[in-house]
């Protein structure tokens, strides 16, 4: 059997199988599943200063070989998180969690940072600035190298832990603004976030989602992961997460082989509650058939 263990930002991963923040909540419902200290890590729920109600519903629709959400960030605010979710968590979770991060300015991203960089099971801070479904930051921050490279330097200034900026697709070059956070310091990448998409009601004529748009994921959007991984990691010298549309041991091994260190698993997770568990039983197995060592 191979190797299956990986260096994320100076921490050792057992496995690259990750959780993606949005499918996993903060661990616990999973928890009365299986033993998720099987993982990798995962990537909390996405956190902001205060807390989010998220969008009106419907903000859930299906589309082919995939899925449209528009949650809209719902979450109960960093302060409960601190209090409530961590010390919950780590009664079912010995491992370091990756802690996701958005806002509505580069001053939230700040002050959610530095509260979490303080917290001991906190591993990384994964930095969203590709959320299409907020009207307020968001992906905002992540469609221009320099306002993504500020984010980036603002969070840095704060934190001793490894940041990862996670990136949108929705932009004309994904490769400018991944060498815009190397360069402002980030430790490593994540792409990508959702491809923004919407669906329409034929009965009535109106959009599905009450939001009108929201961020497509699922295996439809596995290739267009797969070769921003590809080109980014080719172009820095930090590591790159590679997430979207990853639902089998073969895409896992397809995304090492674009260039990934460690793979995010998202809507496979609310499709099948134990997708990331059957992913690493697999692993080993699919890493002989295809002869990886490690």
């Amino acid at each position: 059997m191979g190797k299956m263990s990986v260096d994320l930002c100076g921490i050792t991963l057992d496995n690259p199988v990750i959780p993606a923040s949005g499918t996993f909540g903060y661990g616990l419902e999973f928890a009365e599943l299986y033993d998720i200290n099987i993982l990798g890590t995962f990537s909390f729920k996405g956190t902001t200063k205060e807390p989010r109600f998220g969008n009106p519903t419907p903000r859930i629709a299906e589309c082919a070989s995939g899925m449209l959400n528009a949650v809209g960030l719902q979450n109960p605010g960093v302060e409960h998180v601190i209090k409530y979710e961590l010390p919950a968590l780590k009664k079912v979770f010995a491992k370091k969690v990756m802690a996701n991060i958005s806002g509505s300015s580069i001053e939230d991203y700040v002050y959610v940072s530095e509260l979490l960089d303080r917290e001991d099971q906190v591993g990384w801070l994964e930095i969203n600035i590709s959320c299409p479904n907020v009207k307020a930051g968001g992906m905002g921050f992540g469609t221009s190298a320099e306002s993504a490279a500020a984010v980036t330097k603002a969070v840095k200034a704060v934190t001793k832990k490894p940041v990862i900026m996670k990136l949108s697709p929705n932009v004309t070059d994904i490769v400018s603004i991944a060498k815009a956070c190397e360069d402002a310091g980030a430790d490593g990448i994540c792409a990508i976030n959702t491809l923004l998409g919407m669906r329409i009601d034929l009965k009535t004529g109106k959009p599905v989602i009450a939001n009108v748009t929201g961020g497509v994921s699922g295996p439809c959007v596995f290739p267009v992961a797969l070769r921003a991984v590809y080109q980014i990691s080719r172009a820095v010298k930090i590591p790159v997460i590679g997430c979207g549309g990853v639902s089998t041991a073969e895409d896992v091994l397809e995304m090492m082989y674009a260039g990934a260190t460690a793979v995010q698993v998202g809507a496979a997770n609310l499709v099948d509650p134990f997708a990331c568990k059957k992913i690493i039983e697999e692993l080993p197995e699919v890493m002989d058939r295809y002869k990886f060592k490690n």
